[in-house]
Parts: C-alpha cells; sequence; structure tokens
C-alpha cells in the first residue's frame, strides 16, 4: 500500500473531462471529471456528488486538494446542472424556478443516485479512459462525498432513506462498494422540521437517517440557515445525531451554506468567504478518509489534535 501524500507536499494532478458514459433513458449522457495524481499506485477513490445546479467542473479547492493528496476523484455533472439547461448563465434563484417547472425534478434525487451506481458499476471504462490510469485504482476504498443536494444523493448511497408519502422508510438504496462517507452541509430529517415550501417541492427530503450506517463524517456550519426548514442551523447536524454510522461531526463556527467557498475559486454564491474555513474543510475531510481506509494510521488524530490547537475559533469536533 503506498504512502499517503503529505498534506504540506502534494503531488502533481492529472484531470481529465468530459469522461462520456452512455446513459440510456436518463435524457442525456453522463458526463466526468477525474482527476488523479500523476504518481503512485492502489489510489483510493473519491465519488464527488456537486450541489444544486453545478458540475463536474465545480468544487475545485475540494477536488483538487484530494488528488492532489492521493485521491481519484471522480465528479459526475448531474441533470440538474445549470451547464445542461438553456440558460447556462442563469442566476440561482433562475435556475431554481427552472428546477421547479421541470416534470422530472421529483425523481431527480433518484437519478443523482442512479449515476454514482453507473459511475462504480463502469470503473474500468473510466480508468481506460485517463492516460496512465489503467492498473492503479483501488476498487476496495471507495468512498462518497457530497455538498448539499449532493450530500443527499451521497446519504442515500450510505444508507439513508426517503420517507413515503404514507409514511413508510423508502427502499434502499445504499452500495456495499462504497466503504466511507463526506456529507457536507447535508439536509436533516424530514417530517415537521421540514418548512412548507420544502415539504411542496422536495418531498425526498423528507428522509430519515436512522438506516445510515456506513462510516461518516459529517460537516455543517453553525450560520446555516434554510428556508428548507424550520429547526434553523442545528437541522444540518441531523444526519450526525440520527445516523449510527455517521462517527464524526465538524461544526464550523461563522460558516454558512458554502462552508467558506468550497464550491469553487472566487464565486459568487459563497456568502461567508473565509480561506481558513475552507482549508479546514479539506485537512479534515482529507484525514479522516486518509483514517478510514487505513485503520491504525494516524492522519485523522494528528489533524484533529491539530485543529484543536490551532488557536483560531474555527469550529469544533464531536465525536461518538
Amino acid at each position: 500500500m503506498p504512502a499517503a501524500q503529505s498534506k504540506d507536499h502534494p503531488t502533481p494532478v492529472l484531470s481529465v473531462s468530459p469522461i462520456v458514459l452512455s446513459a440510456p433513458g436518463r435524457g442525456s449522457d453522463l458526463q466526468l471529471r477525474v482527476s488523479a495524481p500523476v504518481a503512485e499506485t492502489q489510489l483510493p477513490i473519491i465519488v464527488f456528488s456537486h450541489g444544486f445546479g453545478s458540475s463536474m467542473d465545480g468544487y475545485a479547492p475540494l477536488a483538487n486538494f484530494w488528488a492532489a493528496h492521493g485521491f481519484v476523484v471522480i465528479q459526475p455533472t448531474f441533470l440538474d446542472s445549470k451547464t445542461l439547461s438553456a440558460n447556462p448563465a442563469a442566476s440561482h434563484s433562475e435556475a431554481v424556478k427552472a428546477y421547479l417547472g421541470d416534470p422530472r425534478k421529483f425523481d431527480m434525487w433518484r437519478y443523482r443516485v442512479e449515476d454514482v451506481k453507473r459511475i462504480l458499476d463502469r470503473l474500468d471504462f473510466i480508468e481506460d479512459s485517463v492516460l496512465g490510469l489503467k492498473g492503479r485504482l483501488d476498487r476496495s476504498r471507495i468512498a462518497a462525498a457530497g455538498h448539499s443536494f449532493g450530500a443527499q444523493t451521497t446519504a442515500m448511497l450510505l444508507g439513508a432513506r426517503v420517507i413515503g408519502p404514507d409514511g413508510s422508510l423508502g427502499e434502499d438504496l445504499s452500495d456495499a462498494r462504497i466503504k466511507a462517507g463526506v456529507l457536507l452541509s447535508a439536509g436533516g430529517r424530514g417530517g415537521d422540521a421540514l418548512s412548507p415550501f420544502a415539504i411542496e417541492h422536495f418531498p425526498h427530503l423528507n428522509q430519515s437517517y436512522t438506516e445510515m450506517t456506513t462510516p461518516t463524517l459529517v460537516v455543517a456550519g453553525d450560520k446555516d440557515d434554510s428556508p428548507l426548514t424550520v429547526l434553523g442551523p442545528e437541522w444540518f447536524t441531523d444526519a450526525y445525531t440520527l445516523s449510527p454510522g455517521a462517527d464524526w461531526l465538524v461544526t464550523l463556527f461563522g460558516g454558512e451554506h458554502m462552508l467558506g467557498g468550497i464550491s469553487g475559486y472566487q464565486v459568487t454564491e459563497t456568502t461567508d468567504e473565509n480561506p481558513e474555513r475552507v482549508a479546514a474543510v479539506q485537512r479534515l475531510t482529507y484525514a479522516y478518509l486518509q483514517s478510514a481506509f487505513n485503520p491504525g494510521e494516524g492522519s485523522w488524530t494528528a489533524e484533529r489534535a491539530a485543529f484543536a490547537g490551532s488557536g483560531e475559533l474555527v469550529g469544533q469536533i464531536d465525536g461518538k
């Protein structure tokens, strides 16, 4: 097993896009970006699910960092991406309005889950599509990560369920190939925690975390106020408090939904721009997954200690 890259000594990264997977019945083929370190073998994999309206080209602060530190990062473009719409330059509010009028909106979350499973089914093709990647993937170490809508996608793959209109627990869409997860700004429980707006337009948010057993790191901002819930920022910690699998929670002080700017460099939707917050997300998510895939490896313990001892009021870490 190769040594992990030090967070202070990143390796060069090769990034290839678009890689196109045939997806009959989806409406358009599935496009991917794959980023990988140019060296090392037995590379663990992160499939990253973007938030609403973004694409395979988003979240460069995370994808670049993970790839530079020893992970192969696969980023799909989901059907809700603005890049697939008639108006790719639309504002976020305009994109939401278009989404609410899309007849596929109530199934969009299912398409997303199916897309990630399609990626896992086609790893051989993906590996062959990136020059120099052949034979370097470690299929025994696959993680799923996601932000916002992408965190909901990821949670389903980790074992969370959507509660049906009759109150029954929905089908299990988890994937045993995924061994660890990272949920960033993940929406919380459904039921009376949801706002009337969410109940009307986003029934997939009527979700339960009681069946999510895969080891998972949850990251939330304590200033993340959302129109989707009546609970306030604490809603974004439900994935940790209600899941038997989520074993660690990072709460970022002052963090809003973009956690300081993880969705891209100099992005306009970031309302809480904070490089230190982004750096904390980079380091902590990397360290968690590194240790999750290498039991006994000390990255997560060391990073938690460094975070607590930095003297900066960036946030706090809680574990079960």
